[in-house]
């Protein structure tokens, strides 16, 4: 799906294309499951369905072979199971695709007597579907409950014999008018089936706050790779990637954990700090200063300019002199449209295609909408729909 609460940076491309730590969040997941020694994939696809098709393909260069079943409706997470109903006849792993995971937790997993479902604990369980246990059985599921029952979430990984489809054919559609996975697997709770495997991590990326602290973890493990052209007078501290094409002109100071992609121009005295993640042919001018940011391709943020804990999406253009805050004068955390990020710092969130004229300044919190256009020496604030023009 889209991933409606990840917009605007859905606007152009599916929820699990969105990057962590230089690669989309799907890759990630593969990786992990690849880990564990499983090589044959279905992948189910619907909207923005061409990005993970050209992206992954047939996953040969990979040594894995993936094969991709489109949901041509968005009808919920059970009509998405049922599209691979024809394909499958054998026991199976089935993982969101929205989500990290460590390959030692789905080893555990795989070494379950299927049915089985991974359980996380949370601190805040009433956002997720609340699962209660007893012992290593499942004998509850309850959908964000304003009360949760225990501090166990559902973390969308589930292991599943074929027979999962007979209990999909019998489902009829919630009151949101999907069929639910989770109402398939109330048969098997009620018969003391549905066995619960306690993960040690697991991430959800539910909303954009949610990418970036995902992203923080994931940066700290990169390691460093320079194929790019790096001038005299640059400085690079800690594990830096720099893609091929690139190049860090001279004053440039980089900090890591820090990955710049490819074909892109950096400097002169350009100030990188740990966590950033820049795409491919992207510019950071003269003096700009970017921390602690995912900036997707062909983004520019010219001279005299600073970006910090925020996301920027691609084909952007932040004029000269261009400033995102990103902490309250009272410290306290930051609300995003009556949402507690649960973060002391956070920039913005910013779509593709918007075009800043010179010396705007970004507050703290804000969410600027696909293809705006923002007018030079202007306060943004709050959230800008799609398209929003604001003149001087």
């Amino acid at each position: 799906g889209e991933g409606k609460r990840m917009r605007p940076l859905t606007g152009s491309r599916p929820k699990v294309m969105l990057p962590i730590a230089g690669r989309p969040m799907l890759e990630h997941l593969i990786n992990a499951v690849v880990e564990t020694g499983i090589t044959d994939f279905i992948i189910v696809v619907g909207y923005g369905e061409s990005a993970v098709r050209n992206y992954f393909g047939d996953g040969g260069i990979r040594g894995i072979s993936i094969r991709y079943v489109t949901q041509k409706h968005q009808l919920g997470t059970g009509d998405a199971l049922m599209t691979v109903a024809p394909h499958v006849n054998s026991p199976f792993l089935l993982l969101n695709g929205d989500m990290i995971l460590h390959a030692a937790d789905i080893k555990t997993m795989l070494h379950t007597p299927a049915p089985a479902m991974g359980v996380f604990t949370s601190s805040h369980p009433q956002d997720y579907g609340v699962v209660t246990m007893e012992a290593d059985v499942i004998t509850g599921l309850e959908e964000k409950s304003l009360h949760p029952p225990s501090d166990l979430i559902n973390a969308g990984m589930y292991l599943f014999e074929p027979g999962i489809f007979d209990h999909l054919r019998t489902i009829t559609s919630s009151p949101r008018g999907e069929l639910e996975l989770t109402d398939a697997l109330m048969t098997y709770i009620e018969h003391g089936t549905l066995r619960g495997v306690h993960l040690e991590y697991w991430a959800d990326m539910g909303s954009p706050w949610d990418l970036l602290g995902v992203h923080e973890e994931m940066m700290k493990t990169i390691e460093p790779e320079q194929k790019g052209v790096i001038e005299a007078g640059v400085t690079i501290h800690g594990n830096v990637q720099i893609g091929s094409g690139t190049v860090i002109l001279a004053g440039s100071y980089i900090e890591g954990p820090c990955i710049i992609g490819s074909d892109c121009r950096i400097g002169p005295h350009a100030y990188i700090r740990p966590g950033t993640a820049i795409g491919n042919s992207c510019h950071i001018g003269h003096s700009s200063e970017i921390k602690n940011s995912i900036i997707m391709d062909r983004t520019n943020v010219p001279h005299f300019s600073y970006v910090g804990d925020s996301i920027i999406g691609s084909g952007c253009n932040l004029g000269a002199g261009t400033k995102i805050a990103n902490l309250r004068h009272d410290k306290g955390t930051i609300i995003i449209g009556g949402s507690d990020t649960r973060r002391r710092k956070f920039g913005a969130v910013i779509g593709d295609d918007v075009l800043f004229g010179i010396n705007c300044s970004v507050n703290v919190g804000s969410v600027i909408g696909n293809h705006c256009r923002i007018g030079p020496h202007a306060l943004v604030e709050g959230i800008l729909h799609d398209n929003t023009v604001i003149r001087r």
